[in-house]
């Protein structure tokens, strides 16, 4: 079978054309036995520059979208298709259709804006199991997203470290679907830093949309403003944003790793 794999900011993904297969993803997504990557993007081609992708996380559940991903199979088709700059790849994914816009692009390396939808914003709180109350932000982006704002450089909150404290909030009975979990450090009114733990994945270097709800989170809640760079571990991005009502603009990197072929047992 072949495949592609590629990465956002450290964000890995495999691109497969074919209908979505929860056990393959799973199989495939195996850092040890398998290919390795966060997750399956399933393609279907539907025009030029046009198609449609489902993606499958490593551990075989559907998610609506991913930013990263989506980005990941636009560079791809960028590249196969010998797409110019300012030419747009229109995906359909299950949150709906996404315009990834090409800035630049350079060999396997692309720089991409992405449309993002408009996303939805609440204050939220959830009780941990030793009945500790934490609240966040409730952002969705076409996919569910708890933020959790922070001071601490590295990230802990409520006496716990992010990657503990993620855990427990991702598959906290409040949530039967599970929920991505990101954490925000403001460093100025432009710039935030964030932490993921991925729905599905666990921690990872980088989200898409979880760099998307971060950033509605702090600018409606905590005086951040757009055009706002968000760091995480993998790289940065950078969203715009003129508020509710209004779609909301990721830009960042997207690399193809590699094409070849997978040998199925």
């Amino acid at each position: 079978m072949r495949f592609a794999k590629a990465h956002a900011c450290g964000n890995d993904f495999l691109i497969v054309e074919g209908p979505c297969d929860s056990d393959l993803a799973k199989k495939l997504c195996e850092r040890r036995t398998g290919l390795g990557a966060d997750g399956v993007e399933f393609f279907e081609n539907t025009g030029k520059q046009t198609g449609r992708i489902r993606l499958a996380n490593a551990d075989g559940s559907i998610a609506e979208i991913s930013g990263n991903g989506t980005r990941c199979v636009a560079a791809w088709l960028a590249h196969n298709e010998k797409a110019s700059v300012g030419d747009v790849i229109t995906l359909e994914t299950d949150a709906g259709p996404r315009a990834c816009t090409i800035i630049t692009a350079e060999n396997s390396n692309f720089q991409i804006a992405a449309g993002m939808g408009m996303p939805e914003v609440s204050q939220t709180q959830v009780t941990l199991a030793d009945k500790t109350l934490v609240y966040g932000i409730h952002v969705s982006m076409g996919n569910p997203h708890f933020v959790i704002v922070v001071h601490d450089e590295n990230f802990r909150a409520h006496s716990r470290g992010w990657q503990e404290l993620g855990r427990e909030i991702c598959f906290h009975k409040q949530f039967p679907h599970q929920t991505n979990v990101e954490f925000v450090r403001i460093i100025q009114a432009s710039e935030v830093e964030i932490r993921t733990f991925e729905r599905g994945v666990g921690p990872t270097t980088s989200s898409g949309t979880g760099t998307c709800a971060s950033a509605a989170a702090v600018i409606t809640h905590c005086g951040a403003k757009s055009p706002l760079t968000v760091h995480a571990p993998g790289g940065s991005q950078r969203v715009e944003w003129s508020g509710p009502g209004a779609e909301m603009i990721l830009t960042g990197p997207a690399a193809l790793i590699a094409e070849g072929e997978v040998l199925l047992a």
